[in-house]
């Protein structure tokens, strides 16, 4: 019989890149959804046709002990979050609740389905490079102590306490994989790479002229979100549940990613087309993180495959051709 997974924040990049990789493999993948009628469900629906998409939230313990009774899965990933930091000073009560209480949600269900049915099922949680913070010591792996900056970043570090908890609790196969930033041309627009991306094609198009950013010089450890998916399912394919720094190794700025995506487009200055706004800048920045990730190099076989610049070109030349299709009103 076909393996069954269920993907919390399925219409993320994350779950995006996930579930086209179990359906590969030939998982029955299942979606928890909040609400059927939005536009991100629905373009998620034609995308991917194969998942069937359950009614869930992750504020809601009942509806997830009806969705995992449903799904009756052999994996489930938990990437569902208020996931963008910068928004999270301004919720961070809701921040809070989901990013952090919903871990404890999905793990209760999870708990709760395995002592009613007797079917084992295998956690993945989504941590995050933003529990580290104030990072104290470069590069950061699993032993770095946390301190985060960010109400995204300490509920984040509730709900990876929280799956240990359960891991030695109740012997549950739980595993937390502590991701650094991972980028696509799936992520949302509201983060600063896929910003970056459309606006430099949309001046490539001559649709706009400028990009507004805030701090240049932050950096971060950046891969692709797709390599990423693939190490939260060998997370789950090991005899023994464990928590994994998932990382590139390298560190860029802001202004490394700028030299990039507008090279190309043909663009060597890009300083006239960029503005500064200290409103987009973190109440608390986070130190410079970049991870190491030998952990999961030498446990899972993993390594990332695509690399920064690739990375850049390949979100550039995809909105590019999005942004060409929507001028013409071809989308």
């Amino acid at each position: 019989m076909s393996k069954r997974a269920l993907i919390t924040g399925i219409t993320g990049q994350d779950g995006m890149y996930l579930a086209e990789l179990l359906h590969e493999k030939g998982y029955d993948v299942f979606g928890l959804v909040a609400g059927q009628n939005n536009l991100r469900t629905q373009l998620f629906t034609e995308s991917h046709p194969y998942v069937e998409m359950i009614s869930g939230n992750l504020l809601d313990l009942m509806s997830l002990i009806r969705a995992v009774a449903h799904a009756k899965p052999d994996e489930v990933y938990n990437l569902g979050a208020l996931s963008f930091v910068a928004s999270s000073w301004q919720n961070a009560r809701l921040t809070s609740d989901v990013t952090g209480g919903g871990v404890l949600n999905i793990l209760e269900a999870i708990h709760f389905f395995q002592d009613s049915s007797g079917q084992d099922v295998r956690f993945y949680q989504a941590s995050s490079s933003e529990m580290f913070g104030k990072a104290q010591q470069v590069p950061q792996a699993e032993s770095t102590p946390f301190w985060p900056r960010s109400p995204y970043g300490v509920a984040k570090v509730y709900g990876h306490y929280m799956t240990i908890n359960y891991r030695e609790s109740y012997g549950m196969h739980a595993s937390s994989g502590v991701l650094f930033n991972h980028e696509s041309p799936y992520r949302g627009t509201e983060f600063v790479t896929r910003k970056i991306s459309q606006s430099v094609a949309r001046i490539k198009l001559g649709l706009q002229n400028t990009v507004t950013l805030g701090n240049l010089d932050a950096q971060r450890d950046w891969g692709f979100a797709g390599d990423y998916a693939e190490a939260m399912w060998l997370m789950l394919q090991q005899d023994e549940a464990d928590d994994y720094v998932i990382a590139t190794g390298e560190t860029h700025s802001i202004r490394d990613l700028l030299d990039i995506a507008f090279d190309e487009i043909g663009v060597s200055e890009w300083h006239d087309h960029v503005d500064i706004n200290p409103a987009f800048v973190r109440p608390a920045e986070v130190s410079l993180l970049v991870g190491d990730s030998s952990k999961a190099r030498d446990k899972l076989g993993w390594r990332p495959k695509v690399g920064f610049d690739e990375l850049v070109r390949m979100m550039v030349r995809h909105d590019v051709d999005d942004q060409s299709k929507r001028a013409a009103g071809a989308l």
